[in-house]
């Protein structure tokens, strides 16, 4: 049994399945449109929303300290993502990967956990999105009913409307074509990045020094509130957890690795680059490159322009500029905002269905939902199915409530690939690899230590709600994937055929 759990699907044949004319995506991307994904999923509530809630509540002014770890531990895990989505040009991101290094059921939980991930992380920029489209349209005099604006109104009854029809229109984008969805996305890039760059600019004016005093501030002990609540490094080294000080940056990296889901999309879309050797890893440590130098500059911009102590949660960087006199660049935030976030939310929709198309394919799922559609050559059965059921969650999720499950969910994703890249070297080095990460097993073994060390600061509770998605998993394919795995049946008929008595082959 255990042969068959970990039974691993070659490279050539996951190379040979895209090629089937009912399975085929079109391959139309660059390197250029793989970058711009990578920008446009990337630039969204990390920026937007998260540096003001990590800055007040537990790093102050070193919150740019924690991008920057949050940084490194992503440009650890890219160097291993560009290895392989070069080497295995494949839909499914860190589900194929795992399938051609770890085995069948290791690439079964990781893509279940992605399904989770990007599913979680649509639903809640989804909801963040709204957030700032409210706060334009109120600004405008235009004030939406508190029911349709996932919040309770007199009835009881709360759905955001916004959020859910934000969703349901990505996901008519998406099913017309992953090209479009490029176009769509080059031109919402664009105003997101220029606001961005205004924020940088025009806040180093109104930057004052004694804004960064302290710059760590001193630590202060966190409330005792049930283990439940409390990092998970508490209960299994009796760490105190704090806010401020050297751990409350590690504590804030955690959080703000939230920002940084993005490049990890990018893989997803490997079988519909035009070159993808070349290109993915260009799109992959470019667009992370970029962005985490914008991330820094605007933390540092926005903490010496306001005093930690007095961000805003909802919209650090619009209420900054508030703060000092000057509500018009607000206004152009929250626009720039309410448009980048657009984006985030398409991507991430994006590289889910792809997760889903990838693991339908082998079997895993329903063969259903890996055919394409006839003219536009994507997967519009996942797409369409999957879209809907997000619309509905992102009606009425709560934003503080999930972001944490979507950070646990990625950071798993980088500990497998970064596993999978070195098992991978020492099962197939035969493999023509056009990018290699360097210094292997010393820099998978890094980022394997710096995404488990991110995870162990997340929340207890976060851990236990992952637990149960996971055991979801295991159920799930012990009843269904394991036994309709297209791989097991090749295995099956290829033993049924070396096993089968001579001159039984006229019946």
């Amino acid at each position: 049994m255990s042969s068959t759990l970990f039974r691993t699907k070659k490279v050539e044949q996951s190379i040979l399945d895209t090629e089937e004319p009912e399975h085929a995506l079109k391959k139309s991307l660059s390197a250029l449109d793989l970058t711009v994904f990578g920008v446009g999923v990337i630039i969204g509530t990390g920026i937007f929303v998260l540096t003001g809630k990590v800055a007040k509540q537990n790093a102050g002014p070193a919150v740019s300290l924690a991008f920057v770890a949050a940084g490194v531990a992503c440009g650890l895990a890219a160097l291993c993502y560009a290895e392989f989505a070069s080497t295995v040009p494949v839909a499914g991101s860190a589900y194929t990967f795992s399938y051609a290094s770890l085995g069948e059921l290791p690439a079964w939980i990781i893509g279940w956990d992605l399904v989770l991930e990007f599913a979680l992380g649509t639903a809640v920029v989804a909801v963040g999105w709204s957030g700032y489209v409210r706060s334009l349209l109120d600004n405008a005099g235009w004030h939406m009913p508190a029911s349709l604006g996932g919040r309770d109104g007199a009835s009881g009854f709360g759905f955001d409307i916004l959020a859910a029809v934000l969703v349901l229109v990505l996901t008519a984008i998406l099913v017309v074509g992953v090209k479009l969805s490029a176009r769509v996305t080059s031109v919402v890039v664009a105003v997101k990045v220029t606001v961005v760059l205004i924020v940088i600019i025009a806040g180093a004016f109104f930057i004052s020094g004694d804004n960064y005093k302290p710059f760590i501030p001193k630590a202060q002990p966190v409330p005792a509130g049930g283990s439940l609540q409390a990092p998970l490094i508490q209960l299994m080294f009796g760490w105190a957890p704090s806010n401020f000080g050297v751990m409350g940056i590690f504590t804030a990296a955690s959080v703000v690795f939230f920002a940084f889901i993005g490049f990890d999309v990018v893989a997803t879309a490997a079988e519909e680059t035009k070159n993808p050797q070349r290109d993915m890893p260009r799109g992959i440590l470019g667009s992370l490159l970029i962005c985490t130098t914008l991330y820094v500059a605007v933390s540092i911009v926005v903490t010496g322009m306001q005093n930690y102590r007095r961000l805003s949660i909802d919209a650090p960087l619009a209420d900054a500029f508030k703060a000092t006199g000057h509500p018009w660049y607000a206004g152009v935030i929250s626009f720039g905002a309410a448009v980048g976030l657009t984006t985030v939310c398409m991507i991430l929709l994006l590289g889910q269905t792809r997760v889903f198309f990838a693991m339908s394919r082998d079997g895993l799922l329903p063969r259903f939902f890996s055919r394409v559609h006839p003219k536009f050559r994507t997967p519009h059965r996942p797409t369409i199915l999957l879209g809907v059921i997000i619309a509905i969650v992102a009606g009425f999720t709560s934003l503080s409530a999930l972001a944490e499950l979507v950070n646990i969910g990625t950071l798993f994703a980088f500990v497998v690939v970064a596993i999978g890249v070195i098992i991978l070297r020492r099962t197939r080095p035969d493999l023509h690899r056009s990018f290699r990460t360097p210094l292997v097993p010393l820099v998978p073994i890094l980022s394997v230590l710096a995404s488990l060390w991110l995870m162990v600061n997340l929340p207890a509770e976060t851990w236990v709600r992952f637990a149960v998605w996971m055991v979801i998993g295991f159920f799930i394919y012990f009843l269904y994937g394991r036994s309709h795995s297209r791989l097991g049946r090749q295995e099956e008929t290829s033993v049924g055929q070396v096993l089968k008595p001579p001159g039984r082959d006229t019946e």
